[in-house]
């Protein structure tokens, strides 16, 4: 699957450029020109980099970038901006930050920062998964939901898995059945639809997320409706 990154700049042109040229490298790129559609975006759906800009309107990056630390997100944070000063580097990487690129850039140097960041989040020994308020940690096989733990069977936490990595989207039962039990022959599907009541259950006790039935299709994670 292609890595997710959120470009996140008020100058409308850098960003839909910047956007363009990750898109050619066969990233998948969402935008936001401000930190408040930044914020619902990240909570929304999980992203494997974020490329920010300091200065934005309604939340600075570095408050986004502090948010996401504060939230035990440890997706990479790459600032962009024009801020030159030492100070302002420091403050950044102090925050969270994990690198810090200032304006006028060269596109090829920013694109070999951006892989680099990408590399070091995929050889990471234990790589968790951040849905706004919920994360996911496989290897454990335990979830997070404001902090609050929530213990799971080995085939919760892949369905979860699964489902966390298309957050909205519909997961087809091709799809869960092959990661859940691969090189295997795949169970009854009555079995897949029991591990999906058991998760949603442990899901909606905590009042995060439910699991959407979509009938002869699959499931789908999404937002509980408050």
């Amino acid at each position: 699957m292609a890595a997710r990154i959120l470009v996140v700049d008020d100058e409308a042109e850098l960003t839909t450029a910047l956007a363009q040229a990750l898109e050619r490298e066969g990233y998948q790129v969402c935008q936001a020109h401000d930190g408040k559609t930044a914020l619902h975006l990240w909570q929304q759906q999980p992203f494997d980099l974020v490329i920010l800009d300091w200065l934005l309107p309604e939340r600075s990056g570095l408050e986004i970038c502090q948010w996401m630390r504060q939230h035990r997100d440890p997706t990479p944070v790459l600032f962009l901006t024009a801020r030159d000063a030492l100070d302002d580097e420091v403050m950044a990487l102090d925050s969270g930050a994990d690198d810090y690129v200032v304006k006028p850039f060269e596109l090829r140097h920013l694109l070999a920062r951006v892989r680099a960041l990408l590399r070091r989040r995929e050889s990471l020994p234990n790589h968790r998964l951040v849905l706004g308020e919920l994360e996911l940690d496989p290897e454990q096989q335990i979830a997070f939901f404001q902090g609050k733990p929530i213990p799971l069977s080995e085939k919760e936490s892949q369905l979860l898995a699964c489902l966390m990595q298309q957050p909205g989207e519909i997961v087809s039962h091709d799809e869960l059945l092959a990661s859940l039990w691969p090189q295997q022959p795949p169970p009854a599907s009555n079995v897949l639809a029991a591990q999906v009541r058991l998760l949603r259950r442990k899901l909606e006790t905590q009042g995060s997320l439910t699991i959407q039935a979509v009938y002869g299709k699959g499931y789908r994670l999404l937002q509980q409706k408050s």
